[in-house]
């Protein structure tokens, strides 16, 4: 929730300072984040939607992201269990190697194919979003690479 509020007081200020010629409105904001276990995050995604702030969640945690790269996890997984695996994928935790990083770069059409599966299967089911396993993080990849 401190996340989104402070996106969202400093897209305020740019668009206001903005206003005053004082420089340029950003085109976007995003908040990354993981799921865990965040008592507010409901309140944090309503609140990001208010104030146009684009997010990129991933449930249980960015390992998952990582890991839809390698496998297709279509069943709930545990935040320790999702760390592991991608440790044993990429060779390294989240403080990612470059070869790492080469990896995830070879392998992002797959994981964002394997993640909007996971949307789409959570629709059906009527998960609330964002459900485990899910990941966003091709969202702002997206924003990232246009």
């Amino acid at each position: 929730m401190a996340l989104v509020e402070q996106a969202a007081h400093a897209k305020a200020v740019n668009e206001k300072d903005a206003r005053r010629g004082r420089g340029r409105a950003h085109d976007e904001v995003w908040c990354i984040f993981d799921v865990d276990e965040h008592p507010r995050l409901n309140e944090a995604i309503e609140l990001a939607r208010r104030n146009e702030i684009n997010l990129a969640i991933s449930n249980p945690c960015i390992e998952l992201w990582f890991l839809l790269h390698f496998v297709e996890q279509t069943a709930y997984i545990e935040r320790d269990v999702a760390q592991k695996q991608s440790t044993h994928h990429l060779g390294c935790d989240k403080s990612l190697t470059d070869a790492a990083l080469g990896q995830l770069h070879d392998g992002f059409d797959v994981a964002k194919a394997r993640a909007q599966r996971l949307e789409e299967k959570h629709r059906r089911d009527g998960t609330r979003a964002p459900g485990n396993p899910s990941s966003g993080v091709w969202r702002l990849v997206d924003a990232i690479s246009e």
